[in-house]
Parts: C-alpha cells; structure tokens; sequence
C-alpha cells in the first residue's frame, strides 16, 4: 500500500518516523515524502556562516540522501517558508498538499498530532492543514484509496533527551509495533545523513531512541492497537 508522510521540515521524517518507515518499506510498503520547506531557518545557519539559501540548499542534498537511505517511493521538497508557516494564507498550504495527495493517491496519511511533539508552530500548522485537506478529499471522494489519516506519536520521552516533548497518552495509542534491528540501523543511517545538523542531533541523543513505534489513527480506535497502520484497509 502506498503512504504519504507530511512533514514541514527536513528531519522531521527521521527524528523518529524513520524507524517506523524503514519497517513499512521493508514490509512492502510504497512509502512517499512530503516536506514543505527546505528548513533554511535553523539555527545552524549561523553557527555554518551560511545565508538561507545556501542552508536550504545543503538540507535539500542530505534529503536526496535520506531518500535512497530509507528506500522512499518517491519525494517532493517544497520551499516554503521554514518558521513562518503561520504567517502564510493557509490555503497556499492545502493547495500544495492535496496536489501531492492527488498525485501520490495514498491509503495512509501520517503527519504530526495535534501538539506537533515539540510544540513548533510549523508542526501544529501542518497538522491542521493535513486533517482539513484529507477530510475535504476523503468526503469528495475524489482519492478512492484514501482511508487512514494516522499521527505519529510518541508516549515516552527518550532517554535523556534535552528538548521538551509533547508525549499522547498511551489510550490514544491506535497503532504500536516494535521496529527490527535492520530497522533501527536505517534511522540511524538517515539522522547521519544530516552533516550539517549533526551537532544538534549528537546534543540531543537521539540515536538512543527505542524501537517502539507509535501512533494515534484519526477518528478510528483500536484497542488492541493495530501492529501495521495498514491493517484493515482494502487495496
């Protein structure tokens, strides 16, 4: 089955999803990315001696390389604007998601949950704009495929990890599996693509993040969790 990730920002997909993603590839999964800036904003743009363009730049290569590290069906990195996502009409926004909707016709849309995890506004803005746009094509009828809006999720904050992190409550949990140890070598493998951000990821520990995947599924509850966000859906 096809999925579509959405995320704002390069490394989105790999602080964390990337262990999940590397197991929905291996399991025969067309797994697709969406990500809507460059994230030329960062900090280490400064501490590189780098203008934003030339940070962007250098994020959109290591995100050619994360795409062949992690096996990816297909990716589009878009160039908007990174932190200032709550500045822009947010109908730019959807307009961009549901072309690559319709492009990639996906069963499963993941992206981040309410709280974004850490709080960014990037993050809650994509959420909001994700659950709209798959509400308005899921109720067209327009993406036949299109059956599972999920959200990555975390219940437990990683070991020593410095940042504050939003956590879902282990009820909120639709969707829990452990990821292999092939698994946890490609998201290692994909946060080592980010030479230009590995400093931050070496402050944060992140490497040390366990193998249990995560996440909320929007407005359906399973209880047991389902062990692939696939489960139940029809081709």
């Amino acid at each position: 089955m096809r999925i579509l990730y959405i995320f704002p920002h390069p490394d989105d997909e790999s602080f964390g999803p990337a262990r999940g993603i590397a197991a929905q590839v291996r399991q025969g999964h067309q797994v697709f990315l969406l990500t809507l800036t460059r994230g030329e904003a960062t900090k280490m743009r400064q501490r590189l001696g780098l203008t934003l363009e030339e940070m962007g730049e250098a994020r959109y290569r290591e995100m050619l390389l994360v795409k062949e590290t992690l096996g990816l069906a297909g990716m589009e990195v878009l160039q908007l604007p990174d932190s200032g996502l709550k500045e822009i009409d947010p109908r730019v926004i959807e307009d961009v998601v549901r072309a690559e909707i319709l492009h990639v016709l996906p069963h499963v849309i993941v992206t981040y949950p309410v709280h974004g995890i850490s709080g960014f506004h990037d993050h809650i803005v994509t959420h909001g704009v994700v659950k709209r746009v798959f509400m308005e094509l899921k109720s067209s009828g327009k993406v036949p495929s299109l059956q599972r809006l999920a959200f990555e999720a975390i219940t437990e904050k990683p070991e020593d990890f410095p940042w504050h992190l939003n956590l879902s409550k282990p009820e909120e949990i639709d969707c829990r599996f452990e990821a292999a140890p092939v698994d946890m070598l490609k998201f290692h493998a994909a946060l080592d693509c980010y030479v230009t951000y590995g400093e931050v990821i070496a402050e944060t520990g992140i490497h040390k993040m366990g193998n249990v995947v995560e996440f909320e599924v929007f407005q359906e509850n399973f209880d047991p969790p389902l062990g692939d966000l696939c489960e139940g859906l029809t081709e």
